[in-house]
């Protein structure tokens, strides 16, 4: 899976580099070799893992995940079964505030031990590199202790562990009438995350309800002149021009975008912003508008897919689901589905050139399949076709358990 180029859009997408009977040889956790395994011969390996049968991807990229969070709400889906309005919700102290409240009252440890539970399960679904987003303080305190168990997972778990400031994830209910002081205070916090190296990218939910397209111009600039990259939560259910904006602002990713307009759309397809799109979070909530991913690819854009695992409209670490939608629901080709979810994935969270790809000299993220070709995981669906994963080179899971480097909660 060497493309020989970076981020892909478009008709690129459908462009996957294949070999059979062939082998890939890595040493101090880099890829050094990649060819026939008649050729692979002659190097005289010291380990041999027979794979004969089965399929060998990169490691998948998550660009997309809320994994940091305290609590869970599964009692909300009876009542969303029930027709109650979201906001009803909000009211009886569910949706966003529950998770709030839950995770401003675990504590660090407590934090870190589920997340590690959850990013363990993202793992074993071939994921080796995860981004990773706060949003459920909505206040320094919270928000940082979240960024903080980010970035300890980052140090001592595997999978590495990218993350984003989320701070404008939603507005508080004693901001409800000033959420421009809010935005101010999430701004405020800024550079004391730069100094503790706690995020490099910054987030907003630009959204009806929550934060407008100027807000969200004037949030992501300031955090753009503090030196982070940013990211956007753009028109998930309202096509607000948030897509525009991300194309406008350079930002790294947009994300969501359902009811991104044709506009926003060749917008673009003409930047380098790559459009990573959570299938997972229309079919939860029994949207029947999914994000138009065909309409993005045949225009030229760059597409990559998430699982947003989150409590609220996403509840799953499972990748492979999210690729059975994007092949279902989006209308989007096997080879356009994997390269989604590694290389444009990658670039997505400014991981290009280093995941996502099989690539002499790269680092050795690997999935070993049970699977004969690449569309069988596409079309059988529900299971995990995982059999193996390796890390920088080093075997960090295989069916029916994970290595001792790996904490288990």
């Amino acid at each position: 899976m060497d493309h020989g180029k970076g981020l892909l859009k478009g008709t690129d997408m459908s462009n996957l580099p294949l070999l059979t009977d062939a082998a890939v040889g890595v040493k101090d956790g880099k890829v050094v070799f990649i060819g026939s395994r008649e050729e692979s011969e002659r190097y005289g390996a010291k380990q041999v893992i027979d794979a004969k049968g089965k399929l060998v991807t990169p490691g998948l990229v998550d660009p997309h995940t809320h994994l940091v969070f305290g609590g869970s709400r599964e009692h909300e889906m009876v009542l969303k079964q029930q027709g109650v309005p979201y906001l009803d919700i909000l009211k009886q102290g569910g949706g966003i505030l529950s998770t709030v409240a839950a995770t401003k009252k675990a504590s660090e440890e407590e934090l870190f031990e589920k997340s590690s539970f959850h990013l363990n399960r993202l793992l074993s679904f071939g994921i080796t590199t995860v981004e990773a987003k706060s949003g459920y303080g909505l206040d320094e305190e919270t928000e940082l202790k979240q960024l903080r168990v980010v970035k300890k997972l980052n140090e001592q778990h595997p999978v590495e562990v990218v993350s984003t400031f989320l701070g404008a994830h939603a507005i508080p209910p004693q901001y409800q009438e000033n959420s421009d002081t809010f935005l101010k205070d999430m701004i405020s916090m800024l550079d004391l995350i730069k100094e503790e190296e706690l995020a490099e990218f910054v987030d907003i939910f630009c959204e009806t309800g929550v934060f407008t397209v100027e807000q969200s111009r004037i949030f992501l600039r300031e955090a753009k002149e503090k030196g982070f990259d940013v990211k956007i939560h753009a028109d998930e259910i309202d096509p607000l021009g948030g897509t525009e904006l991300a194309a406008e602002l350079e930002a790294v990713s947009g994300d969501h975008l359902v009811g991104a307009s044709d506009q926003g759309i060749s917008m673009l397809a003409n930047s380098e912003t790559v459009a990573v799109l959570l299938p997972g979070t229309s079919f939860y909530l029994a949207k029947e508008k999914f994000a138009r991913a065909r309409t993005m690819i045949d225009n030229g854009c760059a597409v990559a897919l998430s699982t947003d695992f989150n409590p609220g409209s996403s509840p799953t670490e499972n990748i492979q689901l999210i690729m059975n939608l994007a092949a279902l629901k989006l209308k989007m080709k096997p080879e356009e589905i994997w390269n989604a979810v590694t290389v444009n994935a990658a670039y997505a969270i400014n991981r290009g050139g280093r995941a996502g790809q099989l690539k002499v000299g790269q680092q050795a993220d690997l999935v070993l399949w049970d699977a004969p070709n690449y569309e069988y995981v596409l079309y059988h669906y529900g299971v995990n076709h995982v059999h193996s994963v390796w890390k920088s080179g080093v075997n960090v899971y295989e069916r029916g358990g994970f290595f001792e480097r790996v904490p288990v909660s």
